[in-house]
C-alpha cells in the first residue's frame, strides 16, 4: 500500500493524543492533538437554558470556536477586534454544536446548558474535526462531573461520536488530512459519526475534480474505520 509524504499509510491517522483535565476550573477540559493540530476544548455548565427553551425541563448544548492569533503562519485577528465572528467561525461553531447535540438526551440533562469552547492554539489541518472530537471528551467529562455531584441522576449521553477528515489526493483515498494534503487535495470531506456508525454530518467538496459514488462510499468507509479507532482510544 502506498505511503504519503509524511510516511503514513493511506488509512493511518496522525499521532492522536488528549490530555484530560487540562484546565482547572472547567467541568470538563482536554488538550486534543491530531499531529500538529492542537485544540483546547472546555465544557462549562450553566443552570439556565436559552429563552426559547425556558420551563420545558430540557437542557441544551452549544459551542463556540476560535483560532488564536498565532495558531497559523500568519497572525489571525481576533473576532472581537472585528466586532463579530467571521463566516468560517460561525459555520464551524454551529457544526460543533449540532454534532454534540445529536448524542444528548436533553430531558436527562435537565434545564441547564453545557457550553463547549474550542480554541485552536496550533493549526495544521482538521481543526474542526479535532474540535468536535475534543468537544465530545470535554462534554463526557462535564457529564461525569454532574453525575458525581448528584446534579443529574442519569447519563444523558446516548453514545459517543468523533470526527475526521478524509479526502482524495493523487488518486488515493486518505484519512486525517494535514494542511499540506488538505490544501492540494482533489477533494476533501469532514465526517462526523457515532460509535454505532450512524452519520451525524458530512461536509464534502470537490476541489480539483468531481468524484464518483464509489469514491463517496470509500471515503465514508475510511472515515468509519478512523472514527471507530478514535472512539476506542477516547473511551479507554
Amino acid at each position: 500500500m502506498s505511503t504519503r509524504f509524511d510516511g503514513r499509510q493511506v488509512e493511518e491517522l496522525r499521532k492522536v493524543s488528549f490530555q484530560r483535565n487540562f484546565t482547572k476550573h472547567a467541568a470538563g477540559s482536554v488538550l486534543m492533538c491530531f499531529g500538529d493540530t492542537k485544540v483546547i476544548c472546555t465544557a462549562s455548565v450553566e443552570e439556565r437554558v436559552p429563552r426559547f427553551m425556558k420551563d420545558e425541563g430540557r437542557g441544551w448544548v452549544t459551542a463556540e470556536y476560535s483560532m488564536l492569533p498565532s495558531s497559523t503562519h500568519t497572525r489571525i485577528s481576533r473576532d472581537v477586534s472585528k466586532g463579530k465572528p467571521s463566516g468560517r467561525t460561525s459555520e464551524i461553531q454551529r457544526l460543533i454544536g449540532r454534532a454534540l447535540r445529536a448524542v444528548i438526551d436533553f430531558e436527562k440533562l435537565g434545564e441547564r446548558t453545557i457550553y463547549i469552547d474550542a480554541d485552536v492554539i496550533q493549526a495544521d489541518g482538521g481543526t474542526r474535526t479535532a474540535a468536535i472530537t475534543g468537544g465530545m471528551i470535554a462534554l463526557a467529562d462535564a457529564v461525569d462531573t454532574l453525575l458525581k455531584e448528584g446534579v443529574i441522576t442519569e447519563n444523558p449521553i446516548k453514545e459517543w461520536l468523533a470526527a475526521v477528515s478524509v479526502g482524495k489526493k493523487d488518486g488515493q483515498l486518505i484519512t486525517d488530512l494535514c494542511y499540506e494534503e488538505d490544501s492540494s487535495a482533489d477533494l476533501d470531506m469532514n465526517v462526523v459519526m457515532t460509535e454505532s456508525g450512524k452519520i451525524v454530518e458530512i461536509q464534502g467538496t470537490a476541489e480539483q475534480e468531481t468524484f464518483s459514488r464509489d469514491d463517496l462510499n470509500g471515503l465514508i468507509d475510511l472515515a468509519h474505520a478512523s472514527i471507530t479507532e478514535l472512539i476506542s482510544s477516547m473511551k479507554a
